[in-house]
């Protein structure tokens, strides 16, 4: 796929997630539907969750993708999402087979983003992205997953305790 197909699956993306976002802030459909829109509308994203800090874990809020990942609580921590989480930093990885860190959900991915949704120093979740392509992930997924993590932090419940 070229470049530029990349980025016009992207700007369309973000434009669908701008018009979701403007109709209501309900979570958690606010947080299944960003899941669905990203894993329906951009080809390398095969799996997307949202996670939220409770306490020292992860909760898995919402999903979208072809099956359950039994990782529905993860410490903080532990994992590529446990570390995104407690360094309060995106984390692209471009081949999972080679990062000790990652916990296998489906034998079939093979790159991942974790990218922390923070309210003001506060981590408060997290877009948790699995791609079956190796090295899916660029700069401009990091930018437009982190500015949707920056519009996601502005509706999310304001009781989840912090990872940070």
């Amino acid at each position: 796929m070229s470049q530029a197909t990349r980025d016009a699956i992207l700007q369309q993306v973000r434009q669908t997630l701008e018009a979701r976002l403007a109709l209501s802030d309900q979570i958690p459909q606010l947080a299944e539907d960003v899941c669905r829109i990203l894993e329906r509308t951009v080809p390398w994203y095969d799996w997307v969750g949202i996670y939220l800090v409770d306490g020292e874990e992860l909760v898995l809020a919402a999903w979208s993708g072809p099956a359950a990942t039994e990782h529905v609580r993860i410490p903080i921590g532990q994992g590529i999402c446990g570390a995104a989480a407690r360094e309060g930093q995106t984390i692209i990885v471009p081949d999972v087979r080679q990062d000790p860190r990652y916990l296998q959900c489906f034998l079939s991915t093979r790159s991942e983003i974790v990218v922390p949704i923070r309210r003001g120093e506060d981590v408060i979740g997290e877009i948790d992205i699995d791609s079956d392509q190796l090295a899916a992930f660029d700069e401009k997924d990091r930018a437009l997953l982190e500015w949707l993590a920056s519009e996601l932090a502005e509706r999310l419940p304001h009781h989840r305790a912090s990872a940070a």
